[in-house]
């Protein structure tokens, strides 16, 4: 839709609670000054699409209300119409973690939802993958340009011979040496490379390669009682790198022929392990994309698998609303764990929750990270939260989960994974080539626009429910038969046909030496 067409359109706004004093507006490109809608606003200025006008006159000091909730004051008077962006908008202070109300409205068990299945690749241990992958783990970064020659060589000398078999993925990170090993928060890079190791696509075949003299003993990234999953590379039993990219290529073999015999059953719904992510976000991604998936989500947590969603500085400042949802008084206090440490980790770092929204966020409609939190949390859906994991740490419990990860795209995709996650649907506003090599990633758009332009990278639009073609059930719905789709290999999402996949990224607060 060109800009000419769009001015022509019915000027339209969405309001999302009866308390609210904002909208967004929602037509392609923005609205001229002058632009009247159907209840006699009249725009006093230009007002780009996702943005925000004041429905009513706001008072200097005033709060600024959005789904029902403060998220920021009036740094002068605003007169309805105008454009209230965020240099307007003092933000307030973050929820005090010691005053929060804990288990004070858990939602009433949803419904079970029942036969609903998809095709994955079941594993010895119960555990159920979507993908059927051979992962190659390294101990330290110094075996990194070793790892990708053999990776290339594998993939073009054996991978053909293998056809059950769907990929091979170097778990390559810049860690393992230099770092300050026995560091209390070194648990934290440490528990990932190990738990990667563990994920279910990877269907229990274990390889890692090591240089042989790194701070990480390869020893710790292994399963007690598995001893031929390492190879050396300063083995003395070695002559040459022929030598020892041979010997990476014949354990890999091992496991290919494994893997090879793995085939996809029918499974129920429940042994999914889905993780829930945005990206890009813009201000229609609580309205439209996040609450679609809010709604899928609840039904996988009805059909009874494991959804977890993540991000601590997109919930902090809503964490208000998540600490009445925890299923107890533990989960509770889990969350409250959960954001002391980071508020600690962002105060030693001297930066705090502001530093989290981007300029394209910003471009896209939202002021701060208030309004931004609001929209991110709305992909939890409605069920109880029922567990917290830490980060890196691996989902044993079923339903709607906690992980705590950081915001960064690439560092909460490789947590998720090493917390169990066999699927990934990824929510955005401004747009991502954002992907996985070791699980598929689902990319849903907020805005039709979008889905329109990047035809080709976007697997799912939302923007319907903005315009009022589709409901948020309608939408919530379509995403859910798709992630059974994807998780059965049926469709294959646009990051996984183009190869797009991004590094694997550890989180590690410790100290570097």
């Amino acid at each position: 839709m060109d800009q000419d067409v769009a001015a022509k359109e019915q000027p339209r706004y969405i309001k999302l609670n009866a308390r609210d004093n904002v909208a967004i507006v929602v037509n392609d490109f923005g609205l001229p000054a002058g632009s009247r809608f159907a209840c006699g606003l009249t725009l006093r200025a230009f007002v780009p699409q996702g943005h925000k006008t004041a429905l009513v006159d706001i008072a200097q000091d005033q709060p600024i209300i959005r789904y029902g909730e403060v998220i920021g004051y009036a740094l002068a008077p605003i007169l309805a119409g105008e454009w209230v962006d965020e240099a307007r908008i003092r933000m307030p202070e973050a929820p005090d973690l010691d005053k929060l109300e804990i288990s004070t409205a858990v939602p009433a068990p949803l419904p079970p939802l029942e036969g609903f299945t998809f095709e994955g690749f079941r594993n010895t241990d119960g555990s159920v993958g979507t993908k059927n992958i051979l992962g190659i783990s390294s101990s330290v970064q110094c075996v990194k340009g070793t790892m990708e020659y053999a990776v290339k060589r594998i993939r073009a000398e054996l991978l053909p011979k293998y056809p059950n078999v769907d990929d091979v993925v170097p778990l390559t990170h810049a860690y393992g040496c230099g770092v300050a090993i026995n560091a209390p928060d070194a648990v934290i890079p440490i528990r990932t490379l190990q738990n990667l190791a563990l994920n279910p696509n990877f269907g229990g075949e274990i390889l890692v390669i090591s240089l042989g003299c790194e701070k990480l003993a390869p020893e710790r990234l292994v399963p007690e009682g598995v001893s031929d999953a390492i190879v050396r590379m300063q083995d003395e039993a070695f002559d040459g790198f022929g030598a020892i990219v041979d010997a990476i290529m014949t354990q890999a073999e091992a496991r290919l022929k494994i893997l090879n015999k793995r085939t996809r059953e029918t499974c129920p719904a429940a042994d999914l392990v889905i993780g829930l992510q945005c990206g890009g976000s813009d201000a229609f991604s609580g309205v439209t994309a996040n609450p679609a998936l809010g709604f899928a989500a609840d039904l996988l947590v009805r059909a009874g698998a494991t959804v977890m969603f993540s991000e601590v500085t997109e919930v902090r400042d809503a964490i208000q609303l998540l600490t009445r949802r925890a299923i107890n008084e533990d989960v509770g206090r889990a969350l409250v764990r959960e954001m002391a440490w980071y508020d600690s980790y962002l105060a030693r770092g001297g930066a705090d929750r502001s530093a989290n929204t981007t300029p394209g966020n910003k471009k896209g409609g939202l002021a701060n990270i208030v309004e931004k939190s609001l929209g991110s949390i709305v992909k939890s859906g409605s069920s109880a939260i029922t567990g917290v994991l830490s980060p890196g740490q691996k989902a044993m419990q079923k339903g709607m989960l906690f992980a705590a990860t950081p915001a960064s795209d690439f560092i909460c995709g490789t947590l998720q994974l090493a917390s169990g996650m066999t699927l990934q649907v990824f929510t955005t506003g401004r747009g991502t080539p954002y992907g996985l090599a070791a699980a598929p990633v689902i990319k849903v758009a907020t805005r039709t626009e979008l889905a329109r332009r990047w035809k080709d990278l976007i697997d799912f639009d939302a923007g319907g429910i903005a315009t009022g073609e589709k409901t948020i059930e309608e939408t919530g719905w379509d995403l859910f038969r798709l992630i059974l789709d994807v998780a059965s290999g049926r469709t294959k999402p646009w990051s996984d046909r183009w190869g797009i996949h991004n590094d694997l990224t550890l989180f590690n607060p410790a100290p570097v030496t």
